[in-house]
């Protein structure tokens, strides 16, 4: 399977009856493969966390928290089919974003589920060896092949600060890990 994203493949949030997050999972995950769905509904999630709970008694046990109780969500294309599939999934009360009335719903952006994703451990975040004061290349952008000291490091965002000799001056860039290679 290749990994080419279609540009309509988005994700969306359902809502759910609270409580019934894992059996619309399941459900629909069972009607995606009976109704040959897979070429446009590709991943169902639900975003849940282990939390450490103190018992009564003092012992610590694990707890699995979901971090959106009554969604769930979604990784589609949306066509007349698979909104029909996933809308009359038991369970699913209705698209987030969606007005009702057969409009489409409005998908999530990049930046509001890529955190998402990567507390559910399905995004990996670029790993970027480099300490200050080292030399990157920057590999695009409109500084492409330039080479620049890192300023500053953020492993959260990972972003970096990049200083760039651009007219004998030093001009301070915001880029992503993956846009630099150490030298």
């Amino acid at each position: 399977m290749s990994h080419e994203q279609h540009p309509d493949r988005k994700w969306y949030v359902v809502q759910t009856y609270s409580g019934l997050e894992n059996s619309v999972k399941s459900n629909l995950e069972r009607r995606i493969e009976s109704m040959q769905m897979e070429d446009l509904i590709f991943q169902v999630l639900i975003p849940e966390e282990i939390r450490m709970e103190k018992k009564a008694d003092g012992t610590m046990k694990e707890k699995v928290v979901k971090l959106y109780p009554g969604y769930v969500f979604i990784e589609l294309i949306v066509t007349d089919d698979s909104w029909y599939v996933v809308r009359n999934t038991p369970g699913v009360t209705g698209f987030l974003g969606s007005s009702g009335g057969g409009t489409k719903p409005i998908p999530l952006k990049q930046e509001e589920i890529n955190p998402i994703l990567k507390k559910a451990g399905l995004l990996q975040t670029p790993k970027l060896n480099v300490q200050v004061g080292q030399k990157v290349r920057v590999l695009s952008g409109p500084f492409i092949n330039r080479t620049g000291i890192v300023d500053h490091v953020s492993k959260e965002k990972a972003e970096l600060t990049v200083l760039v000799e651009m007219f004998g001056r030093e001009t301070p860039t915001e880029l992503n890990f993956d846009e630099v290679e150490p030298l």
